[in-house]
């Protein structure tokens, strides 16, 4: 009676170590270097597979003119609903990268909740999102097409002088902020991400043979994943508006001129 407490959470330990470990799938040598295949990257790959096969059979005889099929009309009112949210954010110039944003936000959220798929005939599918270097790549992704619309909207001088904006004496942390922003994207999905498994894992762990894992999943697995895909497109779409949004300064100019060619 003593120990069954000490020996419980040991039991726990192993049991949530084992669930959390990342292991290697396969591994190939290139160019003399080993390169190991772990199972988050395997299950990203998954993913992709899945949702391009989707995207192929929802797409396929969509109309332009005439009666469209219930299939169309439900596709349509899903991208228009995501399309008016991301243009709500970023506004027509930042239009270009709402396909990207959707398609990111999708993968995230499958990522998320895949851990209720599991276990299946592929195996244990844990979420992928809960490797340290999948949400790394990500962010860092996100951040390129930040850097990309910020250099496409305002050009190559227009973006080494917002470094320098409000005032010069802040560059240095302007700089910083472009380091910064990936990582905090990262860590973000990262712990949240993993919080909830860990949690989940608890949860499955203590209350075997019940019911309890189910309604707890509702939580964990489904409406904290997709919260998390949401919080995670919906900052990366807030540094894209930052980015491409104006200086005041420039604003006011463009509006006198528009002023004076209106009198003239």
């Amino acid at each position: 009676m003593t120990f069954s407490p000490i020996l419980m959470k040991l039991d726990l330990g192993k049991e949530i170590a084992h669930e959390l470990e990342i292991e290697e799938v396969f591994s190939f040598k290139l160019f003399g270097v080993t390169v190991s295949v772990d199972e988050s990257t395997v299950v990203s790959w998954i993913i992709i597979a899945v949702m391009t096969v989707l995207a192929i059979i929802l797409t396929r005889n969509l109309k332009v003119q005439g009666p469209i099929t219930k299939r169309q009309a439900f596709l349509e009112l899903i991208y228009e609903k995501g399309e008016g949210f991301f243009k709500g954010l970023i506004g027509e110039k930042g239009y270009g990268f709402i396909p990207w944003l959707m398609s990111m936000a999708l993968f995230i959220g499958i990522s998320n909740i895949i851990g209720i798929f599991s276990p299946t005939f592929l195996g244990s599918l844990k979420p992928p999102t809960k490797s340290m270097q999948v949400t790394t790549i990500m962010a860092l992704t996100s951040i390129f097409v930040v850097e990309l619309a910020t250099f496409k909207a305002k050009g190559f001088k227009g973006r080494i002088k917002a470094f320098a904006q409000p005032i010069w004496i802040i560059t240095p942390i302007n700089i910083l902020e472009v380091f910064t922003k990936p990582l905090s994207l990262a860590m973000r999905l990262f712990g949240n991400v993993l919080a909830a498994f860990t949690i989940m894992e608890l949860i499955k762990i203590v209350t075997r043979n019940t019911i309890a894992p189910v309604i707890f999943s509702l939580y964990f697995d489904i409406f904290d994943g997709l919260l998390q895909a949401y919080i995670f497109v919906f900052l990366t779409a807030l540094y894209i508006e930052e980015g491409i949004a104006e200086p005041e300064k420039q604003e006011k100019r463009k509006k006198k001129k528009k002023r004076k060619k209106a009198k003239a």
